[in-house]
């Protein structure tokens, strides 16, 4: 037996992070046992934990045990966790540690800032070490971002450090372990760049926070004979500018090494603290994974452009030797025109990096921006090494544990595109783009996709900083959750986007089971509701939420045009259903966590409830709003008269809209699995694995490696279709991986954190086979399938440690399993290698030259008479086709006769 993954607030060895409570975690694996007897934790303060400062034993929840005991600042703590199984087996972790930072002291050191227009400083202060050091750590916030050396080393991984803040309320302040970094002679400097801060960011450019830059940072050094020393920002330092002139969020960077050592070192202004500090919350930020250049293009118009193979988010970095005096270029798109160069979706961005070189060799890179892009066009240098340019992905640190692999390599390939637009859109907060002039935290793109962010990664202290700025914001708002953060237009809410101050909690609570963490995020949630309601007593109390502005479901296909933002499905409707939804999240939240305010907000629930359906329902139980995002959230939420009603009307509705997508924001990124919930799993496969447009394995088809804002961002002929609102990193619609996750594989949540599961896997021919993995909060569940040659079921299915699943396959009565391993081989009645059955649209059949022979055979009418052209004749199918079968001059039997031929065939 095996302990792993111990984790405090979700973060491996925490170092100087404000928590609000310190909450440990751990997982089992490699046990014999099934579950878990007695655990114990011990913290001390030295490695080998002899000297055990607390304990605790009994009780211990592995989702999240708070260890409660009286921390001093500028500590290293260690910890380590003990497990007994029902088997006997005893396993002890390995031992974890976290530090503290400042906590409550005092900053001795003062904040420095610059004279004039100077700009990116370089900030410096020598000093001398005699004696021998024991460890060392720095204190540091430079805004609005910084890097740090000591000599010619970079202090920490992180980049963009203090990264994203809520600059009305607080900056973060990063902690540093130096103790190997220092010399007897050492020269500590320090860079300063704009950032999110002070630079083009945001909606109504240029800026929100105009504000000068500025540095405050305490070394502390503890030394082997018990001695300490400080060394902190003051009067004493000097300041120049640096070799970077040009530092923005959009337009990128320049740097140039000509002449800045030229530069005459200056006294630094002292300036007021520009805001309080407060200890990090925000998770590491570095570069995650390096990507080769796979191609070098030499374009139609003389270009030269490398060409990394995938869309992400990051930076490149050059160790090609740049000779004196020479400008390199780089510039970042996403797609190629007409094989060239090409960035004008990017808007205003100019998204350019410059190197002015002065001849010396080095590691060539921005230090205070990022990039969206998959090529990179390199102009200034007569030749290009490709093996010297290396892409550098940045996102938040977490850890993937989701992992999905099918016998369909376009649905493999649709898994990347959602994966890399969520690797790509976390850098420090969930934004909706990583590449255009925008790159903010809206927070309807992060409330649709945080329950499939959950499945690809562990989100836990992601969300959680992302929700804490949420939350400093609402505070000056009254309660409204904003639309995107940080956010530049105070008062400014909508229903679905600022739901997410409900539904991310939610499912925070849902993936990872902490009452801790949903305690902490209880305000946010009742808050939001609470502003809700009273903006609307404040005209009648409707207990509707069918005012003010709201976004709706963005970017429908069924609106006045396929190009409109906003959808046909009336607003009134979707945002007083997601405002039923959050005021029942609220209610389940005050219940979990034993409030006596549950009651009220149940009671508020059912009266919203009652509301819609009175408003938007008819009396026999038809629901008005004729959309196929009307009806999915009618089913996603349980609110109707007669469900059956709502089911038959989406049905009805696919039909008229030839079983093509029309949902945007809200409709399709639900649609999948609400079909699969309610019985129509079969057209929920036949939505994912359609090739056309609008469907997610058009853009697979077209060379996508992430997800598209739009369905047609691009053409057939790969020309875009726009540039004004037409990213190609978008992830939202990359929300049908859940669908993956939860149907195909069928690992889906009963208890908060999975500790009990439901796996009920849905076996399509079309993917060939399932291996999908999910390494919860809990530990890894394991759902594969495969369709036999003889038509027979395989399934492999593993439940961790400690948890329970009620295990239901094709046909079978459902079993609750225990922790383990399990091997099912089944056969059903129903046959599997199909791959037609009567209800599949003659456009697929007329795709398969044994299916058009068998139609040729049987009702050459349909084949020689269905026009080619028609998209309603070609989503007919046979069973359509039957009904008239007296119009066709054939029998029904020559019907009957093709469907048993058409169902017979095997992929």
């Amino acid at each position: 037996m095996e302990i792993y993954a111990v984790k405090i607030n979700g973060l491996d060895h925490p170092m100087g992070f404000d928590f609000e409570h310190l909450l440990c975690s751990w997982k089992v694996r490699n046990n014999r046992g099934k579950k878990q007897t007695q655990a114990k934790i011990q913290v001390a303060q030295d490695e080998k934990m002899s000297e055990v400062i607390w304990e605790k034993e009994g009780g211990l929840d592995s989702l999240g045990t708070v260890m409660e005991f009286s921390m001093k600042p500028y500590t290293r703590y260690y910890y380590q966790i003990t497990v007994h199984s029902d088997e006997e087996e005893e396993a002890k972790s390995e031992v974890q540690y976290f530090e503290t930072a400042k906590l409550e002291e005092p900053w001795t050191a003062k904040w420095l800032g610059v004279r004039g227009e100077d700009t990116h400083p370089e900030f410096r202060r020598n000093f001398s070490i005699t004696k021998e050091v024991k460890s060392a750590r720095l204190y540091i916030c430079g805004l609005g971002i910084f890097e740090a050396y000591l000599g010619r080393k970079k202090i920490g991984n992180d980049l963009l450090a203090p990264f994203i803040n809520d600059y009305e309320e607080h900056y973060q302040y990063c902690t540093y372990d130096v103790t190997e970094l220092l010399d007897t002679e050492n020269e500590w400097t320090v860079l300063l760049g704009d950032g999110w801060y002070r630079g083009h960011f945001g909606l109504g450019e240029p800026t929100h926070y105009e504000r000068p830059l500025a540095l405050i940072a305490e070394l502390h050094i503890w030394y082997a004979d018990g001695t300490t020393e400080t060394i902190c920002t003051d009067e004493s330092w000097q300041y120049r500018k640096s070799f970077t002139t040009l530092s923005d969020i959009y337009n990128g960077e320049t740097q140039d090494y000509g002449n800045w050592q030229a530069e005459t070192w200056k006294e630094p202004v002292l300036i007021e603290a520009p805001g309080k500090l407060c200890a990090r919350y925000s998770p590491a930020l570095h570069d995650m994974e390096h990507l080769p250049v796979k191609e070098v293009i030499h374009t139609p118009a003389g270009e030269t452009v490398l060409d990394f193979g995938q869309n992400f988010a990051g930076h490149v970095v050059c160790t090609q030797p740049i000779p004196q005096g020479v400008t390199m270029t780089l510039e970042f798109g996403e797609i190629l025109q007409e094989g060239n160069f090409y960035h004008e979706n990017y808007r205003h961005a100019e998204s350019r990096f410059t190197y002015v070189s002065d001849g010396v060799p080095r590691e060539i890179r921005p230090r205070f921006t990022f990039f969206g892009f998959r090529y990179v066009k390199v102009s200034g240098i007569e030749q290009v090494d490709a093996s010297c340019f290396e892409g550098r992905a940045i996102y938040s640190e977490m850890d993937q544990i989701g992992f999905i692999k099918t016998g369909n390599p376009k649905i493999n390939q649709l898994f990347s595109n959602s994966l890399w637009g969520l690797k790509s859109n976390f850098v420090d907060m969930p934004t909706d783009c990583p590449q255009r002039d925008e790159r903010l935290g809206w927070t309807g793109d992060a409330q649709v996709f945080c329950t499939t962010a959950g499945y690809h990664m562990d989100t836990r202290a992601f969300y959680h900083k992302f929700l804490r700025d949420l939350r400093s914001d609402q505070k000056r708002n009254h309660g409204g959750a904003a639309i995107y953060l940080p956010n530049a237009f105070p008062g400014l809410t909508a229903g679905i986007w600022s739901d997410v101050a409900a539904f991310m909690p939610k499912m925070l609570y849902d993936y990872y089971g902490s009452k801790e963490e949903l305690a902490v995020n209880y305000p946010l949630m009742k808050d939001w509701v609470d502003y809700v309601y009273r903006q609307d007593c404040g005209r009648g109390k409707k207990n509707l939420y069918d005012f003010g502005f709201q976004f709706g479901d963005w970017l429908a296909l069924d609106g006045a045009t396929e190009q409109s933002t906003f959808g046909r499905t009336d607003n009134g409707y979707v945002c007083s259903v997601y405002y039923w939804a959050s005021t029942r999240y609220v209610a389940d939240a005050a219940e979990a966590l034993g409030l006596a305010e549950a009651s009220e907000y149940a009671d508020r629930a059912e009266d919203i409830k009652e509301a819609i359906l009175s408003e938007f329902f008819t009396s026999s139980g038809r629901l008005a709003v004729d959309t196929q995002t009307g009806y999915l959230v009618a089913l996603k939420f349980g609110i109707y008269k007669d469900k059956q009603k709502v089911i038959d009307g989406l049905k009805n509705r696919m039909k008229q809209d030839l079983n093509r997508l029309k949902g945007g924001f809200v409709g399709s990124t639900m649609m999948n699995c609400v079909l699969a919930e309610n019985g129509m799993v079969d057209k929920a496969y036949d939505l994912l694995l359609y090739e056309g447009f609008p469907g997610w394995l058009y853009a697979v088809n077209l060379g996508a490696t992430t997800i598209w804002e739009r369905w047609n961002s691009v053409l057939p002929d790969g020309t875009i279709s726009g540039t004004e609102m037409n990213s190609l990193n978008h992830y939202s619609y990359g929300s049908v991986v859940e669908f993956l996750y939860r149907y195909a594989a069928g690992i889906v949540p009963t208890a908060p954190g999975f500790k009990k599961a439901r796996i009920a896997p849905c076996p399509e021919i079309r993917l060939g086979h399932m291996e999908c993995s999910y390494d919860s909060v809990s530990g890894k569940y394991v759902s594969d399938w495969r369709i036999e040659e003889d038509g027979s079921l395989s399934f492999h299915i593993e439940i961790p440690f400690g948890c329970e699943a009620e295990v239901i396959l094709p046909e079978q009565e459902p079993k609750i399993l225990e922790a383990g391993s399990y091997d099912f081989h089944i056969r059903t009645e129903k046959d599997y290698r199909a791959l037609y059955s009567a209800d599949t649209p003659y456009e697929r059949l007329f795709a398969d030259e044994r299916a058009v022979e068998i139609l040729k055979k049987y009702v050459p009418e349909i084949y020689y008479g269905t026009n080619r052209e028609d998209q309603e004749a070609m989503n007919k199918c046979l069973n359509d086709s039957k009904t008239r079968a007296a119009l066709f001059r054939n029998p029904t039997e020559s019907f009957d006769r093709a469907i048993g031929e058409i169902r017979a065939i095997r992929a």
